[in-house]
């Protein structure tokens, strides 16, 4: 199969640090060219990644005929509308989360695609991890009994006024930034979607962003008829954690480095049947190292070539945003909201 010809729109850190290098090394991607509106910061990155080509326009960059698929790591507030301008222009498009600022402006994606006959998808790594798709499949196999809560935190520091997650005119703030990921893996697990959620935030009087967001989500009772919730807790100005507890009739399982996880080294999962509480009876299943954005770009490149049909498209990035806007509804108002 002949590589997929990516081109990169902005030089943003999470395309420069993470996903560029790691989409260089999959099996079936050739990144082709990078683009920024500042043309020497754009040939800077290109010359140090080994990339061929450089833009100093989005626009150009799209208007490469060579170009197959983008992958869009832009500010929040830009994720709509390159990704339409990159399907009208008949690419595919990796766009980061979240993938739009409410479910509305994404929707709009969904007749772009169709109308350009292109895939979109929202680049959530960690639905390609294996020790998601591990956990997943304990959920599904009742290796925990009856999975009925999962409790997410998710936290960093970060204080810089210049940094693009602490500007709320742009879509800057934790749950748009990080609560996504709580939101995505329970969605995930349970194979549902959310009947309501309610939310609590504060936000920075500097930034008007949510510096701390705590939510719960309310899934639909399983077989028996009993419960099932996400309660999450996320931060831009706390010290550095996170962690996912799966909670069952039978079990717990935590997913140690949920989110971030490392690509050089292995990841692990510890199951306890909570029998003794200091944590003798623990057993861990360690999943050997990979990189989930280099697995992300493979599937997504597979799919591009019709070897591979994605799991989560347009649509799931359509429903995520609904439980978001649903939250945001919800601190607001103090209220149980639907999303």
């Amino acid at each position: 199969m002949q590589p997929v010809k990516w081109g990169i729109v902005s030089t943003a850190d999470i395309g420069l640090k993470k996903v560029i290098p790691a989409m260089l090394r999959g099996r079936n991607i050739e990144i082709a060219a990078i683009a920024s509106r500042d043309l020497p910061r754009a040939q800077a990155a290109a010359g140090r990644l080994g990339i061929p080509r450089a833009y100093g326009s989005y626009e150009e960059l799209l208007a490469d005929p060579a170009i197959e698929a983008i992958y869009n790591p832009l500010p929040n507030h830009l994720h709509v509308p390159v990704t339409l301008l990159a399907l009208a222009a008949g690419k595919h498009v990796l766009c980061e989360k979240p993938i739009a600022l409410d479910a509305a402006e994404a929707a709009l994606l969904t007749e772009a695609a169709a109308k350009a006959g292109k895939l979109v998808a929202e680049a959530f790594m960690v639905r390609f991890h294996p020790q998601w798709q591990r956990a997943r499949e304990m959920v599904r196999a009742g290796v925990l009994g009856e999975v009925r809560l999962v409790s997410s935190v998710f936290t960093y520091y970060l204080d810089d006024p210049n940094n693009v997650r602490n500007m709320a005119e742009i879509g800057g703030g934790g749950l748009y930034d990080i609560g996504c990921y709580p939101i995505v893996t329970a969605r995930y697990l349970f194979g549902a979607e959310p009947v309501r959620v309610t939310a609590a935030m504060d936000r920075d009087p500097r930034f008007k962003t949510d510096r701390l967001t705590s939510a719960i989500a309310e899934f639909p009772p399983d077989a028996s008829g009993a419960g099932r919730h996400l309660v999450f807790g996320c931060a831009t100005q706390l010290v550095p954690r996170q962690h996912v507890q799966i909670l069952g009739t039978k079990a717990r399982a935590e997913v140690m480095i949920p989110f971030n996880a490392p690509p050089n080294q292995p990841t692990i999962i510890r199951i306890d049947d909570g029998t003794d509480l200091s944590g003798a009876n623990i057993r861990a299943e360690t999943i050997p190292a990979c990189d989930q954005y280099t697995l992300q770009g493979e599937v997504f490149s597979d799919a591009v070539r019709g070897k591979a049909t994605l799991e989560f498209g347009i649509a799931d990035a359509i429903l995520n945003m609904r439980v978001i806007d649903a939250m945001f509804r919800a601190a607001q108002h103090g209220s149980w909201e639907k999303p």
